[in-house]
């Protein structure tokens, strides 16, 4: 893939878009950056009251410095609040803060943006300056044209909406399928089952009803379902580092994406105490993607179906405390659209 050029405020908010996949609203977003190389892209909440501005900051801070190639750092505040003559901006004490929580970890802050409901201004400016550009320039970024180009799109909000699910109607079969997996007592069920993962991965085509039912049932498994995700992404290593995303090897990210569009067509056949496996393993793909905040959504709704689900508790709790998926370190691994270079 052509390494592309960030260069104009359009630009930013496009790749922000494109990397999160939603428009984000009451949201500071900051990308790391490594000489003109971009790294991990953060978003979180904006807080939303006085006061914790320095906690807030640290706890940013540390998610940023798990990217330890990282030496200076955009951020973009999109909200609402519109900044007046004789004020601080929205947010000022947020930023003042996070710059000196950045300035701990030799991390500079190289821009920001402020982002509003219809225009974007750089952050420093004085209010009446008259530099705020319209939101509809990034329709015409270069950026935006060439991601969208390469199948990318932007949602309006970030919360994720379920295809609906067939719920009950699988269930039986679902069932006895799993009863016929407990009665194997060696490792024939999870070659069985890796080579129906391969097989359905390598299609190309969604599978069959029955093939389905015998996915489901699969990943009901605890051992079984570490193997079949660890086989996603089709890189050599140990299973726990290919979970990790700790590998040297780059992902087969093509594949990575088909199998996420497999695990929700099969959540669209599974019962509601069938689903959480199906969803934690959606979840581990958009944690691997560098799309956090859509990772932690899928881990809670696998928590909604199975409050007790062990996999989807542990998962949820390194995202909170903001691990980054290493293979989104690299350059040359990462994601898609991560690597993009800079314009000074």
């Amino acid at each position: 893939m052509d390494t592309l050029t960030i260069k104009t405020p359009a630009d930013v908010l496009s790749f922000i878009g494109h990397t999160l996949g939603f428009w984000p609203h009451e949201s500071l977003v900051c990308i790391t950056l490594d000489s003109n190389h971009i790294g991990a892209t953060l978003r979180v909440d904006l807080p939303k009251h006085d006061g914790g501005e320095l906690a807030y900051a640290q706890t940013v801070a540390g998610y940023l410095g798990n990217d330890t190639n990282a030496t200076s750092a955009l951020f973009a505040v999109y909200t609402s609040a519109e900044p007046t003559a004789g004020h601080n901006k929205p947010y000022a004490a947020v930023i003042a803060a996070l710059t000196g929580a950045l300035a701990e970890r030799h991390i500079t802050i190289r821009d920001g943006l402020l982002v509003g409901d219809q225009t974007v201004s750089p952050y420093d400016d004085e209010p009446g300056l008259g530099r705020a550009l319209p939101l509809s320039m990034i329709d015409t970024s270069e950026i935006n044209a060439e991601l969208v180009y390469r199948g990318s799109a932007v949602a309006r909000t970030g919360r994720i909406v379920l295809p609906a699910s067939n719920k009950e109607a699988t269930f039986d079969a679902v069932e006895t399928h799993i009863e016929s997996i407990g009665r194997c007592h060696d490792h024939s069920a999870i070659e069985k089952a890796r080579t129906l993962w391969a097989g359905i991965l390598d299609a190309r085509t969604y599978p069959s009803d029955d093939q389905v039912i015998a996915l489901i049932a699969n990943f009901q498994f605890a051992a079984i379902r570490d193997q079949l995700m660890a086989d996603i992404p089709a890189v050599d290593g140990p299973m726990e580092q290919i979970l990790l995303a700790q590998t040297p090897g780059k992902p087969q990210w093509d594949r990575v994406e088909w199998a996420q569009q497999i695990l929700l067509h099969a959540y669209t056949h599974s019962s509601t105490k069938h689903s959480a496996p199906l969803l934690t393993a959606v979840g581990y793909i958009n944690w691997w993607e560098g799309r956090g905040s859509k990772a932690h959504q899928f881990l809670e709704l696998a928590l909604e179906a199975d409050p007790g689900y062990r996999l989807a508790k542990l998962s949820d709790q390194l995202l909170s405390y903001g691990m980054l998926a290493g293979w989104n370190m690299d350059k040359d691994t990462a994601y898609r659209t991560r690597g993009l270079g800079t314009s000074d």
